[in-house]
């Protein structure tokens, strides 16, 4: 639980207080209640906290030494300035950040809307999952997509364990640190961040020319994960990873490899041993048949072959929930372009900026 400790140092700063979670200190506004510690990743601890003043559930998210891995504080960035500008009821909303006392801060403070649980959780559970959970599920995850590509953002690491939910079923995609502009100039993610299994092969195959169908085909392995209650393709590395697509999907004819330019990769292809494949109905034999349907256009090894986020909307599965008019786009295509080799300071105060747009008040008190 969370415990209330005095400041360190007996030094206390107006407007903070002090909780102990997990043996890492917390030192946040005074309007927020620390419920109790809820998650731990590399990047710090997550508490369930309450908003006395509006009387509401959040997630406080602490970042500790947010400026160690310059690769990390970046990830941090781009999130906050990301977040700032998306509003959509399948993206999971920011609601703050909080303004450090001093322009040398180390951790950093995210408040999101609190959700009870995550995708990958619910697949682990016991859990039963019915035709309707699976056709929610990825309701609202296409949904949420396609206002992001809306955006003209690619999110590039979609995995179950990013995809928060409610006791209601409301499904938000969080998670936003690998996130580019779709207009990015090639630049490869950096590699060892992105989830293996969930990654499409024209990245597996270092294809430096990758569109909003990468997402797409994540979105196709959580759909698979939710039908078998276990990932599709749980490669060891990446050529294993390679290998798994291949055993499932079958060996490709020569016109659906034209799209890898590196031609190292493409021998690697054909070299693969031949395979039949195996048909998703029989991996599946459960699920609907128009979830098969769906599913088999969604993991096309060709991406310029792969179905689109609104055309998957419009497929028959999907269509009974799914409104397009009820669907518009973001306001604004968002510019993620952040220069990969600023130094640490330069990253600080970019932070520091975008806190100023949650607390105005405190741009007038510089400290």
């Amino acid at each position: 639980m969370a415990t209330y400790v005095d400041p360190p140092n007996g030094t206390g700063i107006r407007g903070k207080h002090y909780y102990s979670m997990w043996q890492s200190l917390f030192e946040i506004d005074t309007k927020y209640v620390p419920i109790k510690p809820i998650g731990r990743g590399a990047y710090g601890i997550v508490c369930s906290s309450v908003n006395k003043d509006t009387n509401e559930k959040v997630a406080i998210k602490k970042i500790n030494n947010a400026f160690d891995n310059r690769v990390d504080a970046l990830r941090t960035l781009r999130e906050l300035k990301l977040l700032r500008h998306l509003r959509h009821e399948n993206v999971i909303a920011l609601k703050d950040v909080m303004m450090p006392v001093h322009r040398t801060f180390k951790d950093v403070y995210l408040v999101y809307e609190l959700m009870d649980t995550d995708l990958h959780q619910i697949i682990k559970s016991s859990q039963a999952l019915s035709n309707d959970h699976c056709q929610y599920f990825l309701f609202q995850l296409l949904r949420g997509l396609k206002y992001l590509h809306s955006a003209n953002i690619l999110h590039r690491d979609l995995k179950p364990g990013n995809l928060l939910i409610n006791s209601n079923c409301d499904l938000k995609i969080c998670d936003f640190g690998l996130a580019r502009t779709s207009s990015g100039k090639g630049q490869f993610m950096t590699e060892y961040v992105v989830t293996r299994w969930y990654r499409a092969p024209e990245l597996l195959l270092c294809c430096d020319n990758y569109g909003t169908s990468i997402d797409v085909w994540s979105v196709g392995c959580i759909f698979a994960e939710l039908l078998g209650r276990k990932p599709i393709f749980p490669g060891t590395e990446c050529l294993n990873q390679l290998k798994l697509i291949i055993n499932v999907l079958g060996s490709m004819p020569d016109p659906d490899l034209d799209f890898i330019d590196n031609p190292k990769a493409r021998k690697y292809i054909k070299i693969l041993p031949y395979s039949q494949g195996t048909p998703f109905a029989r991996l599946y034999p459960n699920a609907n048949p128009l979830a098969i349907d769906l599913l088999q256009k969604m993991l096309v090894f060709d991406p310029s072959k792969r179905i689109s986020v609104t055309e998957a909307l419009q497929h028959p599965y999907m269509s009974p929930l799914y409104d397009p008019n009820s669907d518009p786009p973001a306001q604004v295509p968002i510019d993620l372009d952040i220069d990969e080799d600023l130094g640490e300071d330069m990253i600080r105060e970019m932070m520091w900026n975008e806190m100023l747009q949650y607390h105005p008040e405190a741009a007038s008190t510089n400290s």
